[in-house]
């Protein structure tokens, strides 16, 4: 036997917001409230009702509540960078000496950033940081070609063919 649903505090508000429901996310928010505390409806039957299926109806209801009974289509907690150490501001400011260098000729240090970013963050980052970080901000490894752009197979043979050693 499922536990009754809780959360009488909120069944006047999912009213009201079943009245005011301007789409049809806000009115299977309302429903997904007030079926299991009005009728007493299982989530199952909720869900049926609703025509989602049951952990949907549970995360429609769970929406409602979370939120005080806002008509909001989307939680407040998803989405957004939640794992940043820094800004995006923050961190094209501390990528800058390192860009600056790179664009007159220089090679970007992985090793070099990552303890740079570790006394800026005042604590020791993974070094996939660094890469997320260089990544964020459209940074890639660059290797060297393994040939000479202008080197010619043929003239390389002849060459070893000919070649006299000392």
């Amino acid at each position: 036997m499922a536990r009754p649903a809780s959360g009488r505090e909120i069944l006047a508000t999912a009213k009201e917001a079943l009245r005011e429901a301007r789409t049809l996310g806000e009115l299977r928010k309302a429903q997904a409230v007030i079926l299991p505390l009005e009728f007493g409806f299982s989530l199952e039957q909720v869900a049926s009702v609703l025509g989602v299926s049951r952990g949907w109806a549970c995360q429609l209801r769970t929406q409602f509540i979370r939120a005080g009974g806002l008509h909001s289509d989307e939680d407040p907690k998803r989405g957004g960078r939640r794992r940043e150490n820094m800004s995006k501001e923050e961190e094209r400011a501390f990528l800058a000496p390192f860009i600056d260098k790179a664009s007159k000729g220089g090679i970007l240090v992985v090793g070099e950033i990552k303890r740079a970013l570790d006394t800026h963050l005042g604590r020791e980052v993974a070094l996939a940081s660094v890469y997320n970080l260089l990544h964020h901000h459209n940074w890639r490894k660059l290797a060297p070609d393994k040939r000479h752009p202008q080197l010619d197979p043929v003239v390389q043979e002849e060459w070893k063919k000919n070649f006299r050693g000392l």
